[in-house]
């Protein structure tokens, strides 16, 4: 009989943890920046300010949700959740997605509108607050810079701020040449490059978010190579029934059956499994293996060992 072992240990999971007051701060910095532009866009009459004020409100929303994800992320796994809560950040990061695009095609129908009716804009209201927009957002920019590389929620978030960053640098642009040469069709113009970037990186976040979602075997790991290099180690006949997937952005997990040359022991097989283990972690950067040993696979008379180890 097949014996499994998962011993989950989540202190040994943690990467780096991210800085959940620095999410709070982006947060309330872009809920200003927010509320200010709003009101910039009003008195000026620019959609391109509004639109403008919309991705910034999506990054209110996605900072928001990434301090919420990571502080309950946080929580120890249980009987019911025996992988914790660490997911909630991937739920989240597909959530900021669909809301980059939602926005995106509300804006683009909004420009197309404009486009067919331009109106007079207040250009100097515009350059204003558009400045005071890339400046916070900037500066939002460098408080979660050291933990863009922790969470694909915060990296999600983190994406929002450049994209805002750029659409408001465009904003000025806009704004400089309206006022200069009073040519109001630019407005419509900057919303429509600002809505096809948003699309392109809500959907850049949304295909890793249900990638990972639907168990998909990571990108940056080749099966086959995986195969090649097991089937090389002492004893290995082959191995088969191969599964991997990332629990989160940065964790990988394997399984998978292999089949021994020889009916050995079980303390001859231990020795097996560690190097096997060794290689995969090693080589393919895999942080959980659970493997299954059988011998002379496919007859009645047959035994399995299951052994997991966590990292």
């Amino acid at each position: 009989m097949s014996e499994s072992k998962h011993n989950h240990k989540r202190k040994n999971h943690h990467h780096h943890p991210v800085n959940e007051k620095n999410l709070l701060a982006a947060t309330l910095l872009n809920l200003v920046i927010t509320v200010v532009e709003v009101a910039g866009g009003i008195l000026s009459g620019s959609l391109a300010l509004l639109s403008d004020a919309l991705h910034n409100l999506s990054d209110t929303f996605a900072t928001f949700i990434a301090y919420l994800a990571t502080i309950i992320g946080r929580r120890e796994a249980n009987p019911k959740k025996t992988f914790g809560y660490k997911r909630l950040e991937i739920l989240a990061a597909l959530l900021n997605a669909v809301i980059l695009i939602v926005i995106s095609v509300f804006l683009l129908r909004e420009a197309y509108d404009r486009w067919n009716d331009p109106r007079p804009i207040n250009s100097l209201i515009m350059l204003i607050v558009a400045m005071i927009g890339l400046l916070a957002n900037l500066y939002a920019l460098i408080i979660l810079k050291k933990d863009v590389h922790k969470s694909i929620n915060v990296r999600a978030a983190y994406v929002h701020l450049i994209g805002d960053s750029l659409s408001s640098l465009v904003v000025i642009i806009g704004g400089i040449l309206m006022q200069i040469f009073k040519i109001y069709w630019i407005d419509p113009v900057i919303t429509l490059l600002i809505s096809i970037y948003i699309i392109r990186e809500g959907f850049v976040i949304l295909k890793g978010s249900v990638n990972i979602l639907m168990q998909s075997t990571p990108d940056q790991l080749d099966l086959s190579k995986v195969k090649q290099r097991v089937e090389q180690v002492f004893e290995v006949q082959n191995i088969h029934h191969v599964h991997s997937w990332m629990l989160t952005d940065s964790e990988i997990h394997l399984e998978a059956h292999v089949e021994l040359k020889n009916d050995l022991k079980l303390s001859e097989v231990k020795s097996i499994h560690k190097e096997i283990e060794r290689l995969l972690v090693h080589d393919f950067s895999i942080s959980h293996v659970t493997l299954q040993f059988e011998y002379e696979t496919g007859k009645k008379d047959h035994s399995g060992l299951l052994v997991g180890h966590c990292r």
